[in-house]
């Protein structure tokens, strides 16, 4: 996809998914970085012998509908990385054999319907239909215990409904500069629907393709959705480390972006085993920006400890 393409994509998607920036916030979260940066490489050839398995594309039926896992091969319990809004497995292609390589745990990436090479769900988006996707794909792969859910972005509301409904089958979750409840009063939401409402409209006039679609039926329900969203909570039995972005995705509205910070500050204060990690210097999109922060923090998760 080209460059000016993709930036356009992601800068809709921020404001109708994360939701995120206002004004010139909406351009700067544009402008993330295309791509991880290479790790170094490996110091001997020991290493270039441990490199893991290429992963392997799994299609799993649900009510009738197709949906793509891309499972790398390891020991279970599995990690499984969930991209944002706008964004699909393909956002996690730097870290994925990193953190195969570091752990040698089965590491499960995925499409939510609509993204990808999953097929899609006419009407509005449904956090609680990508939950139930979520769950289907886990146990038709017989991934049943103990994993380490890792989500970015507006993956964070999946990751807590999700949460909610399987405490018993996480051991803990890894939530980068995730969408959280407290962020999500009335105020706000009021405010980003006023935000964003030229960015959907002028979604509208572009031509129809899988990925405007959805960003589309993501907006349709934004309203009501978050403000039940506002009054979900996560569960006390499952950990979870919390990483915020310093830019996050307000970089242009140092309100919002305060907002942004003390949901998250809150959401680690409001139970017990979560941890309030901090990526200085990065944009939204932390995975790409500090990629290797985002691993210790996995494995650090992992490991239990």
């Amino acid at each position: 996809m080209p460059a000016k393409s993709r930036s356009w994509r992601r800068s809709i998607a921020l404001g109708l998914v994360v939701p995120a920036a206002l004004g010139a916030g909406l351009a700067a979260c544009g402008n993330s970085p295309a791509s991880t940066p290479a790790p170094a490489a490996a110091s001997s050839s020991a290493a270039a012998t441990a490199s893991p398995p290429a992963s392997i594309l799994k299609m799993i039926t649900v009510d009738g509908r197709r949906l793509a896992f891309h499972v790398t091969p390891g020991h279970q319990p599995a990690i499984v990385l969930d991209a944002g809004g706008g964004e699909d497995s393909s956002y996690w292609k730097g870290l994925v054999p990193r953190l195969a390589q570091d752990t040698g745990s089965m590491i499960i990436t995925y499409d939510r319907a609509g993204l990808g090479d999953s097929d899609e769900v006419a009407g509005p988006w449904d956090v609680h239909s990508a939950v139930s996707d979520l769950e289907a794909g886990l146990h038709q792969l017989g991934v049943t215990q103990k994993v380490v859910l890792v989500s970015h972005s507006q993956a964070g509301e999946v990751a807590t409904y999700f949460a909610q409904a399987n405490p018993q089958l996480l051991s803990g979750a890894v939530l980068v500069d995730a969408n959280l409840p407290p962020f999500f009063t009335d105020e706000e939401i009021a405010r980003l629907v006023a935000a964003t409402a030229p960015q959907i409209e002028e979604a509208k006039k572009q031509p129809s393709t899988k990925q405007n679609r959805q960003l589309i039926a993501t907006a349709a329900n934004f309203g009501p959705a978050h403000h039940d969203y506002h009054a979900a909570s996560w569960p006390t039995t499952v950990p979870a480390i919390v990483m915020v972005s310093t830019k996050t995705p307000f970089d242009g509205s140092p309100e919002d972006a305060q907002r942004w910070r003390d949901a998250a500050a809150a959401f680690a204060k409001a139970g017990p085993d979560r941890e309030l990690v901090t990526a200085e210097g990065s944009s939204h999109d932390i995975p790409l920006d500090r990629p290797q922060l985002v691993l210790d923090q996995i494995e650090k998760m992992a490991s239990g400890g």
